[in-house]
């Protein structure tokens, strides 16, 4: 309908000005990008309040009095405007700063009025500032329905006069310049499948409701369309990705695999791993690529996993590869894991930024000429002069910290794409892995290593330090270790949070040499720098680590079992889960101490609570989801995830994401390359999205 792609400008209540002002603050520029903008929430204007009812803590409300006894006061500079509102309970205060001359003018004093506005308190009075007025006759009029819609706006358009009842108004007039209804977006045989309204039902009644059961029909109906869009889309690429994706065939099981497993192996493979290994060489073996996320708690044992596929790789004659987000992780790896292939024949190299030129152009030589088995690194490894001889598996770790081109690099670094296995120890809730990992496999390590004690998580407070040095103290002179992380280096003017300087000063009186060694870890350190300091600790020669996050992932000391977390009301539940994952690595007890302020804000509150009750990061996931809202459980907002959601909401609509990806998948099983005719219109639909979402399938 070309109606749709209409300015703005030329409708009732708005003019070039105002169009332009709504360009700029919400990006809706056409009549469609207005439908489009949905409320955020809806007034039921069937509802009366007495003025005995009301206080500070309510939104808008509705009451129907007599409204006299005009007052004109403030100087001569600054007028404003006050009246009572009384109804058979009490009496307010009305106050007009703006629009004097009219209100005087057009309201008569001691007659009856329908009010509608914020209630507020100055002293001991309670005031409604510039409330919306009608007459009772003339309210019933104007309400087609007693639902108002109330939309996302800025505070320049509410300036402006831009509020919800002008966003209203211009949708009303939306709807008369429309020659017809809008065309529909679903195919009929789904519509009628689900008993779903027509869309231009759904649009005319999500801003116009007749009343609240047709208002929830319209709801359910766009929601479902939003989400199934996005899991048709990412089955879809699931979909051609196996249909047109050859894989490199991993045929056999050979030395590598088996000298390690029978030689080697550290210690009995869990259930889990033995499972998740099972799946991904029957990938493998099948000739199409793989492309899975492999999720499991810290301490599960996804490298070792890792390390076993890889090897299964060279067994194949193929090379294999570990991406890190840093270099402490990437080393880490490569120390791990050159100690677990010790005397089996593998060449294990690593690469980061900090490989000095020399050792870099031995490195390039020896990966094109194959007499590199496995490489180690970072970013470094996505250059374009680093040429493997024959790469068949690309293992990507904690994925979210790499941008999406980086990792669609490495996609390109043989002929065909290589297997590629996306690593992450940060639980995602069930929601998001089918959102935005919907179209890769997923393997879940959900079982600890046998012997494995579950850490005790301690919630204290910064005035019970004492008791806390204490048994820390108890816990060094048992021969283990002890790590203090802090959210801050130095002390900041803007947070009252602890920094790693002063707690350098406090800890070092506290525990001062020679009884006492110390390691310090913080991000503004030379990489050298920090490597001296990490093997220290990991050798055993100091006995605290005081360091900032730099040491969430990557660092293995099974010897240390104390985690003590400074101001731990400043960091979210995932860094929270991987702080806490770097203790009981070993077979010791171990402990993690939160330590906060006594003022605790009641997110703060369920964080420390949730630490202290659970050890299951895929709980505290959920948990931090319905915290945060699930843009935020990787790092970033909902409007930064790879597709937009404007209604549904990841959190709260788990059951209709189910249903929208059971339908998805019906559609693609009955038609995997829509060319029916019946499916066309899904072809226009995706069509569309991919004008502005990402292709994961192709980058993950």
């Amino acid at each position: 309908m070309q109606e749709l792609q209409n300015d703005i400008q030329f409708l009732k209540g708005l003019g070039p000005k105002r169009a332009e002002l709504l360009n700029k603050e919400l990006n809706i520029f056409t009549f469609n990008d207005l439908l489009n903008h949905f409320p955020f929430r809806y007034i039921d204007r069937s509802k009366f309040y007495k003025v005995k009812e009301l206080n500070e803590g309510l939104q808008n409300v509705q009451l129907k009095g007599i409204i006299r006894n005009f007052q004109t006061k403030g100087s001569k500079y600054k007028t404003y405007l006050t009246a009572e509102f009384s109804d058979d309970t009490g009496t307010i205060e009305l106050i007009w700063f703006k629009g004097i001359k009219w209100i005087s003018q057009n309201l008569i004093s001691g007659k009856e009025y329908i009010i509608f506005g914020k209630p507020a308190r100055y002293g001991r009075k309670i005031n409604i500032a510039h409330p919306e007025i009608d007459k009772p006759e003339d309210a019933q009029k104007k309400m087609s329905s007693s639902l108002q819609a109330v939309y996302p706006l800025t505070e320049k358009l509410s300036k402006k006069g831009l509020n919800s009842k002008a966003i209203n108004k211009a949708l009303a007039d939306v709807f008369t310049k429309l020659p017809a209804k809008l065309p529909e977006t679903l195919p009929a045989y789904i519509i009628q499948k689900l008993k779903l309204i027509t869309r231009h039902e759904a649009i005319k009644n999500i801003h116009f409701p007749k009343d609240n059961n047709t208002l929830q029909k319209a709801i359910f109906r766009l929601k479902f369309e939003e989400l199934f869009y996005i899991q048709l889309n990412v089955l879809q690429v699931k979909y051609n990705r196996k249909l047109k994706f050859k894989g490199y065939k991993f045929e056999k099981v050979g030395d590598f695999f088996n000298r390690f497993y029978n030689e080697k192996l550290p210690f009995e493979l869990t259930g889990a791993q033995k499972r998740v290994i099972k799946e991904i060489r029957k990938d493998f073996a099948s000739g199409k690529q793989s492309n899975r996320l492999l999720q499991g708690d810290v301490g599960s044992g996804k490298t070792l996993v890792g390390l076993m596929l890889m090897l299964i790789a060279l067994d194949n004659g193929f090379q294999a590869s570990i991406m890190a987000p840093t270099e402490i992780l990437a080393q880490q790896h490569f120390a791990t894991i050159s100690k677990f292939v010790e005397g089996l024949g593998i060449n294990v190299s690593l690469l980061t930024g900090s490989t000095k030129t020399k050792e870099r152009r031995i490195l390039h030589e020896n990966l094109k000429n194959g007499n590199i088995h496995i490489l180690i690194g970072t970013h470094a490894l996505i250059e374009d002069v680093v040429q493997f001889h024959n790469l068949g598996l690309v293992i990507i770790d904690e994925q979210h910290r790499f941008g999406v081109a980086q990792r669609a690099k490495m996609w390109k670094k043989n002929k065909r794409p290589p297997h590629v296995i996306v690593m992450t120890a940060t639980p995602i809730p069930r929601t998001l892995s089918m959102t935005i990992y919907g179209d890769l496999d997923i393997s879940i390590i959900d079982e600890l290593p046998k012997g494995r004690k579950p850490i005790k998580t301690i919630h204290s407070y910064d005035a019970k330090r004492l008791p806390v040095f204490k048994f820390v103290r108890e816990q060094i002179k048992a021969g283990r270790q002890v790590y203090f992380v802090y959210p801050l280096i130095y002390e900041s003017e803007n947070f009252e949070y602890k920094d790693l300087e002063d707690g350098l000063e406090s800890i070092s009186r506290a525990f001062p040499p020679p009884e006492f060694a110390i390691s310090v870890v913080h991000g503004q350190m030379k990489p050298e720098e920090k490597e001296k300091s990490m093997n220290m600790f990991a050798k055993g020669i100091t006995n605290i680590m005081i360091a900032t996050t730099v040491i969430e992932v990557g660092v293995d000391v099974p010897n240390a079992t104390v985690m003590v977390i400074e101001s731990a009301e400043r960091f979210g539940l995932s860094q929270l889960h991987q702080l806490r994952g770097r203790v009981g690595r070993g077979g010791e007890q171990s402990y993690c101490i939160l330590m906060t302020s006594y003022k605790l804000s009641k997110d703060a509150k369920k964080r420390i609570e949730t630490m202290v009750e659970t050890n299951d990061g895929f709980k505290i996931a959920e948990v931090d989801m319905k915290l945060r809202g699930p843009g935020e459980t990787e790092g970033t907002r909902q409007s930064g995830m790879p597709f937009e959601l404007k209604l549904a909401n990841l959190r709260d609509d788990y059951k209709l994401l189910e249903l929208a990806r059971h339908i998805a998948t019906d559609v693609l099983e009955a038609d995997a390359e829509l060319t029916k005719d019946e499916n066309q219109i899904l072809v226009r639909q995706i069509k569309k999205m991919k004008t502005s979402n990402l292709n994961w399938g192709v980058v993950s």
